[in-house]
């Protein structure tokens, strides 16, 4: 059964100083290149894990892991975290666990996104997490989580003067941040917390109308669901557009972008820092939109994991492309994760 947007979350915003400095706290690093570092990020749909190394003007990642664990399956209902979400979560951070130990990272970071901000049972999840795997998870505020995305993809954004947007399509929540760059840095003027994510938003729905007959109206309905959850911060946007950039970092987009090139199979390299002509973005999201589920998972790059749950990214991502019509999009590989790992080395004086 379709809801209306009003029944969701009120999304937030801030403007910059919200976003003006990273979370304090945290003991420096003596310099040192071979320290090691951590960066867990602890999705509604994903778990994913980065180990890394300074480099020369950059990092090298020499560990990392990622899993599908669906944590936010059928939080939208009940407002709590399942327990077959949880189990299939703490194994995968109990592997994660491992390789920072194993690895003997120096310092780290794990955050927890919009599953554990909403569920009534987020923290008492984390304390599990902390006892079972050693891990001790942070819930990040959508201003962070926006901050984080921003400053570990920004560098991916074709050259230019206009101004830029980026966004991460999440499980639960989506991110939006404007941003300028001056002299190569990027500054946020604005950012834009939807409620709205690939789990959140077909739950919304119903995965029986998103499969149905009717599947082409709903996939309308979520479409436009979520473009009147963006109407404030669109308001904010700037009229005079020209030169404007995008890029998204999600798995939405870096799905997309694989069946744009047709692979036979995923390929980062072929993807990361791709940019994709907007038209060709729109025609992939219908001929999704249109599918049924078999079809979808049949296509290399989505199979029966993601087949699911592509659907209502592809809405989401429609209705960013109606409020920021820009020329192309640009894919990107990377976000939240790289976001912690600059941050925690920038913080030990590596210039990156």
């Amino acid at each position: 059964m379709a809801q209306d947007v009003a029944s969701a979350p009120g999304p937030q915003m801030r403007e910059q100083p919200a976003l003006a400095k990273p979370p304090q706290g945290r003991l420096q690093q003596p310099h040192n290149q071979r320290h090691t570092y951590g960066a867990l990020d602890l999705g509604t749909n994903n778990c994913r894990l980065l180990i890394a190394r300074p480099s020369d003007g950059g990092f090298t990642v020499i560990d990392a892991f990622s899993r599908i664990v669906r944590l936010g399956d059928g939080l939208s209902q009940t407002g709590k975290l399942s327990d077959d979400a949880m189990d299939r979560a703490v194994a995968a951070l109990a592997v994660c666990g491992e390789k920072l130990r194993r690895r003997n990272v120096s310092l780290s970071r794990s955050v927890a996104t919009e599953a554990c901000r909403r569920a009534a049972n987020g923290r008492k999840f984390l304390e599990r997490v902390r006892n079972e795997t050693g891990i001790a998870l942070e819930i990040i505020e959508p201003a962070e989580e926006a901050r984080l995305a921003m400053l570990g993809c920004h560098k991916l954004l074709e050259p230019g003067e206009g101004p830029a947007l980026i966004f991460d399509i999440g499980g639960g929540s989506t991110e939006l941040v404007l941003i300028d760059q001056v002299s190569g840095t990027p500054k946020i003027r604005s950012w834009w917390s939807a409620p709205w994510g690939v789990v959140s938003l077909t739950e919304s729905e119903g995965r029986e109308a998103i499969e149905g007959e009717d599947r082409v109206r709903a996939y309308k309905r979520m479409r436009e669901r979520v473009r009147r959850s963006f109407d404030q911060f669109e308001a904010m946007l700037p009229r005079h557009r020209a030169g404007i950039r995008l890029l998204g970092t999600s798995g939405t987009v870096t799905t997309l972008a694989s069946v744009h090139l047709a692979l036979p199979s995923y390929d980062r390299r072929a993807v990361d820092g791709l940019h994709v002509p907007i038209e060709a973005m729109h025609a992939i999201s219908t001929m999704i939109a249109e599918m049924d589920f078999g079809e979808r998972a049949a296509l290399p790059c989505i199979g029966p994991d993601r087949a699911d749950l592509v659907v209502a990214g592809c809405a989401i991502l429609e209705a960013i492309l109606e409020i920021w019509p820009a020329e192309k999009l640009g894919v990107a590989d990377r976000g939240i994760r790289e976001g912690i790992l600059r941050s925690l080395m920038a913080r030990d004086g590596f210039v990156l």
